[in-house]
């Protein structure tokens, strides 16, 4: 078992963090908005911190769930940030969805102290987080991803280490390019269908053991063709992924024609008034 600090408890954090406290790690949690960690505490045992510094003195692992780059470095340096609170040799976990490019300066800061750095983004959504069956993508010094591996396990159903600092955000980057382009898609045959005057689900139960299948054809096609986008991984989020990506194709000289696009249509969703629906409700803009 460890002492763990976890900075953020939205969506994701919030149940992950509750994961770290059921397996016995001694869990200090820390979110910019109190009341929050206090409901954590009220639930799950462990304390509250007033700043990411505090939630990160004598701490083995220092874990985050924040929201962008920019939240991302506010947690972790300046007076009041982690890295002011670590001790040489404890080791910072990110699973924030940031740029590369900021992981590999934080990871750089992190070095200097004598701190370990592991971007370590995740994919499956609230509902993998709260069911603790999140896959992790991991980039840094393996020494400390095996550091760092036992304590993930606590809410990962698969957990990998990909190289070195920036492979996890890399990997978490070619994660949301495959979702773009299949939501679509399946937004598309759904909307496509519905003209046509089929079934639908029908229509599913078929396709969907066959070349066509997929996760989100079995999860997600019932909510859409319901209208229902309040499960998962809102379109803001994603936008700001996407975005991520993008920039990162156009440093590389990467061609990613179909996720520009679908990036469009994600905000005609967000100009439809649609910025918290979950990703499948690119289906509205057909419909």
């Amino acid at each position: 078992m460890a002492k763990v600090a976890f900075l953020g408890l939205g969506v994701m954090g919030f149940p992950m963090a509750g994961h770290l406290a059921a397996k016995g790690h001694e869990v200090t949690v820390y979110n910019r908005t109190a009341a929050k960690a206090g409901a954590w505490v009220a639930k799950h045992g462990g304390r509250a911190a007033a700043t990411p510094r505090e939630a990160a003195v004598g701490q083995d692992f220092v874990m985050a769930c924040v929201g962008n780059d920019d939240d991302l470095r506010g947690v972790c340096l300046g007076a009041d940030g982690a890295f002011a609170g670590m001790a040489a040799g404890a080791v910072f976990v990110d699973h924030t969805t940031v740029s590369a490019q900021v992981t590999r300066e934080l990871e750089a800061v992190a070095r200097a102290a004598g701190l370990g750095f592991v971007d370590a983004p995740v994919s499956g959504g609230q509902a993998g987080a709260e069911n603790g069956v999140l896959s992790v993508m991991c980039g840094g010094d393996a020494a400390h991803y095996a550091a760092a591996g036992p304590v993930i396990a606590a809410y990962a159903r698969i957990c990998k280490h990909l190289g070195e600092s920036g492979a996890g955000q890399i990997a978490k980057m070619m994660n949301q390019i495959c979702i773009a382009g299949l939501v679509q898609g399946l937004s598309e045959a759904l909307a496509f269908g519905e003209k046509a005057g089929m079934d639908g689900r029908a229509v599913v139960e078929v396709i969907s053991g066959g070349a066509a299948g997929s996760w989100q054809m079995n999860a997600r096609h019932q909510t859409m063709l319901d209208d229902h986008f309040t499960h998962g991984f809102a379109v803001d989020w994603m936008r700001k992924d996407l975005g991520i990506c993008l920039a990162t194709a156009n440093e590389i000289g990467a061609s990613l024609p179909v996720t520009a696009l679908v990036d469009q249509f994600y905000k005609d969703v967000q100009n439809m008034g649609g910025g918290r629906w979950d990703t499948s409700s690119l289906i509205k803009r057909l419909k």
